[in-house]
């Protein structure tokens, strides 16, 4: 029983969209694209099957061959990946349900198995990612060494993303949201720990934040930009990722972000009671400086997920994992009913076991009944 208190389950308006719901689908990268990384028929029924969420990010996909730095990932720089993501937005939507494309370029964060003519894959500054492999179609490698974009270069892989927002408005998607997180591309620039640069580009928090603002200016040229949102991941270090002063650079993005009005800020940090004291957390500076739609990722249950919304410290909660392994979300949440366990084996892996077999509520106790019936 939804009671009044539930704002997870209220209505919310996005920018031009409706949301039945304050329960995003978090972008879920798969591993299931087929033959040139083209979305198929089986994709889009994973999708569909979870058209209950507020909204859906995509998983991450890539605006260009060289922006691709994983096995069988999607992209949307080709006409056949156009057509197969067009099969996800229509099943989507003729389930009732609203689907944003995520933009993305991996950078340093590649292979040269997987780069162009074998090529070392770009990035802000020439400084490998030390830890952990990239698993390629040769087995797990060490990230290969990026070369630094030269400053001519850069406006090119800012077409890049203004070429994919096309595609992506082309495939059917209500909007878009850039990937600036998770040590990728965007944010190889955001970020000091790798960004040593000495040219527009680097230096200065604003330096630094010029390349995401490009983009979104491009892409907001594209789709408008109450159809925009931004990733950010102030504090991961995922990639090899770090910062001398995130809370003066997010600070600063926040506020350019704001006056560009994109629509939402997607933004990646833990709990404080799991992994950041209070006072580290940079989140409420970015609600206190960016005046469009925030959502909170890092771990949220119903419990906590309410307290945000509840706080005004958050607009909208994103849920990875509990979403791949219920279909059924925000029905399940709704009605407080136990939630599917993930099969953490299936999560990359190929095919439709652990991918479109989660049962929905109810389905559980109807495959019981037929096993049991003579």
């Amino acid at each position: 029983m939804i009671t009044a208190s539930d704002l997870l389950f209220s209505p919310f308006a996005l920018g031009p969209l409706s949301l039945p719901n304050r329960l995003v689908m978090a972008p879920l990268t798969r591993c299931r694209a087929a033959q040139g990384n083209v979305l198929t028929e089986l994709n889009a029924l994973y999708y569909e099957q979870r058209a209950s969420a507020g909204f859906i990010i995509s998983e991450a996909t890539q605006v260009s061959p060289q922006g691709v730095g994983y096995l069988r990932t999607p992209g949307i720089h080709t006409d056949a990946q156009v057509e197969g993501w067009r099969l996800v937005t229509e099943a989507v939507q003729r389930a009732g349900g609203r689907i944003f494309a995520q933009l993305w370029h991996v950078g340093r964060s590649s292979h040269v198995s997987f780069q162009p003519g074998r090529q070392a894959p770009v990035s802000s500054s020439a400084i490998r990612i030390r830890t952990g492999h990239r698993y390629t179609a040769e087995g797990p490698q060490p990230f290969s060494t990026p070369r630094a974009l030269e400053t001519d270069e850069v406006p090119g892989v800012v077409a890049q993303f203004e070429e994919g927002a096309r595609r992506a408005k082309a495939a059917g998607f209500d909007g878009i949201e850039l990937h600036a997180a998770n040590g990728y591309i965007i944010d190889q620039f955001l970020r000091d720990g790798v960004n040593q640069r000495t040219d527009r580009y680097g230096g200065t928090v604003q330096n630094r934040a010029r390349f995401l603002l490009e983009i979104v200016d491009a892409v907001n040229g594209v789709f408008g930009a109450d159809r925009v949102g931004v990733r950010l991941s102030p504090r991961s270090d995922f990639n090899d990722m770090s910062d001398s002063n995130p809370k003066e650079l997010f600070s600063h993005v926040a506020a350019e972000l704001s006056a560009r009005k994109v629509v939402y800020l997607h933004v990646v940090e833990p709990l404080a009671e799991q992994a950041l004291d209070a006072a580290e957390r940079v989140t409420p500076l970015i609600r206190e400086r960016f005046r469009g739609a925030l959502i909170v990722n890092g771990g949220y249950t119903l419990e906590t997920a309410e307290q945000a919304l509840r706080a005004g410290s958050a607009d909208l909660v994103s849920f990875g994992v509990p979403f791949l392994a219920n279909p059924d979300l925000p029905e399940r949440l709704s009605r407080r009913a136990p939630l599917n366990a993930p099969d953490v084996s299936t999560f990359y892996s190929e095919g439709p076991r652990g991918y479109i077999d989660y049962p929905r509520l109810g389905e559980e106790q109807v495959a019981a009944a037929a096993q049991l019936s003579p």
